[in-house]
């Protein structure tokens, strides 16, 4: 559109309605656990930890990485993490350093395929688009599947 002359898109009435995804890579088989939530906070994330932790890893070691989210500092989730020190790793990331965290890559895969240049005429349109790609992930065969591993020649 020119300048001056962008168009008008009629918004729904009512509050915003907000959806995140709270996720984790495992750069072994480069599946994804994730799980969509209407808030982001300490609380939330804490219940995905204990997803994490109980139900998609119960037994063995996981290196969690981990960025500067102020709900990852919580002291609530500083003690949820301490209930799985001894088998829980968490690696911080410094500050402001995205392109360290594996997950980003898949963040901007997803953005890209489930979102970009997209007009969903509901939000559960868009969230079935986003768990589509979400699942695909998990489905080395699938064309939506992002790799992380260099191919080393």
């Amino acid at each position: 559109m020119r300048r001056a002359e962008q168009k008008r898109i009629p918004a729904a009435p009512g509050p915003q309605a907000f959806h995140h995804v709270i996720g984790a890579l495992d750069w072994r088989t480069e599946q994804v656990s994730h799980t969509v939530v209407t808030i982001k906070n300490s609380q939330t994330f804490i219940e995905f930890l204990e997803h994490l932790m109980v139900t998609c890893y119960p037994t063995g070691g996981v290196v969690l990485v981990m960025d500067n989210a102020p709900y990852h500092r919580s002291a609530a989730v500083q003690a949820a993490l301490s209930l799985f020190e001894h088998r829980l790793l968490v690696f911080w990331l410094p500050p402001y350093c995205p392109t360290l965290n594996p997950i980003e890559r898949f963040w901007r895969h997803l953005k890209q395929t489930a979102t970009a240049n997209k007009l969903f005429l509901t939000i559960a349109a868009l969230l079935d688009n986003l768990e589509a790609v979400l699942l695909a992930q998990s489905q080395p065969d699938h064309p939506l599947h992002i790799t992380f591993r260099k191919i080393l020649t």
